[in-house]
C-alpha cells in the first residue's frame, strides 16, 4: 500500500522516525457483484479468503447514493488487534444498460489467482484452523495475489463509459481488488490532519463523524497513477486516481473499542477517489 501512496509513505518514514507505532485498523477493497470471467463475483472473490483465515461478517452498510453494498469482516478471536476488512460490492443491475454491457467487457475475462491446490488449502485451514507449514508457504502468494486486478487491458471507450456513471466503478476497473485504502488507528485524529496539513500533504479538508460520534476518519486524497487502456488499436496511458491512506479515530463504547463502521462516514471517505485527473 505505501509504494501505491506517496503520501502514506511520508507519513509512515514520520512516525517510524519518531519512534511511533501505526496501528494497522481496517484495509477496504471494492467488488463488483456481476460475472467476472473466472473470478467468483462480488465480496466472494475475498471472502472466500478471509473465512479461512478466522474473519466472520460483523456488520451490513447500505451505500445507496453509490448504488454499493458494504459489508465489515472482522477477527473472531482478536477483533481489536487484528486490523479489519471493509469489502465493498457494486451492484451494476441499478445502472444504465450501457453501463453493464461495459462492466461485461471490463470484467469477462478476469483469471481466478487461486489454483484447485490453493482451495484446498484454504479449505484444510477453515477446517483445522492451522497449516502444515510448507502448505502455508505454498499459499500465502497466491492470498496475496487476490488483492490485485485480475482483468486484462479494456478500451478506453468502457473506461469513459464507466466513468460517466459511477467513478467507484471506473476505479475498479483500473484498480481491481487491489487496496482502495488502508487505514492508521491514531489516538487524535484532528492533530494529525492538523500537522498533515502544516507539512502540506494531500489532507481532506474536513474530518467525518458518525452518527454515534465516536468513530472520526478522514484521509489523504488519491495518490494519481498511470494506468494503460486500448483506444483505435493502440495502448494509450492516462492518470487515474489510485489508492490512499487513511486515519482512524475509535472511541470506547460499553461493549469495548467501537470497531463498528458508519455508511455516512464511508460515503465521505470513498469520494477520495472520485476526483477526475
Amino acid at each position: 500500500m505505501l509504494s501505491r501512496v506517496p503520501a502514506g509513505a511520508a507519513y509512515a518514514a514520520d512516525c517510524q522516525r519518531g519512534g511511533e507505532r501505526i496501528v494497522f485498523d481496517h484495509g477496504a477493497l471494492r467488488t463488483v457483484a456481476w460475472p467476472s470471467g473466472a473470478l467468483p463475483p462480488g465480496e466472494a472473490a475475498i471472502t472466500r479468503v478471509l473465512r479461512p483465515l478466522g474473519f466472520s461478517h460483523a456488520d451490513t452498510y447500505p451505500l445507496p447514493r453509490l448504488k454499493m453494498t458494504g459489508r465489515s469482516w472482522r477477527h473472531v478471536d482478536f477483533p481489536e488487534d487484528i486490523a479489519q476488512f471493509f469489502v465493498s460490492e457494486l451492484h451494476p443491475e441499478l445502472f444504465s444498460p450501457a453501463f453493464q454491457a461495459a462492466v461485461s467487457r471490463v470484467l469477462g475475462a478476469s483469471r481466478d489467482p487461486l489454483s484447485p491446490a490453493d482451495m484446498a488449502r484454504l479449505e484444510r485451514l477453515a477446517r483445522d484452523a492451522a497449516l502444515p507449514w510448507d502448505d502455508a508457504l505454498a499459499l500465502l502468494p497466491a492470498l496475496i495475489a487476490c488483492f490485485a486486478r485480475q482483468h486484462p487491458l479494456f478500451t478506453q471507450t468502457d473506461y469513459e463509459t464507466l466513468l460517466a456513471e459511477s467513478a467507484e466503478m471506473a476505479w475498479i476497473a483500473t484498480e481491481g481488488n487491489a487496496f482502495n485504502h488502508a487505514t492508521d488507528r491514531v489516538a487524535d485524529i484532528e492533530a494529525v490532519a492538523a500537522l498533515q496539513k502544516a507539512l502540506e500533504r494531500p489532507i481532506k479538508d474536513s474530518i467525518e463523524t458518525s452518527a454515534s460520534g465516536r468513530v472520526r476518519q478522514t484521509a489523504f486524497k488519491a495518490a494519481p497513477v498511470q494506468r494503460q487502456f486500448l483506444h483505435e488499436g493502440q495502448v494509450v496511458t492516462r492518470t487515474v486516481p489510485g489508492s490512499f491512506h487513511e486515519f482512524i479515530q475509535r472511541e470506547r463504547d460499553g461493549e469495548g473499542l467501537d470497531l463498528r463502521f458508519d455508511a455516512g462516514n464511508a460515503t465521505g471517505i470513498f469520494k477520495m477517489t472520485a476526483a477526475a485527473c
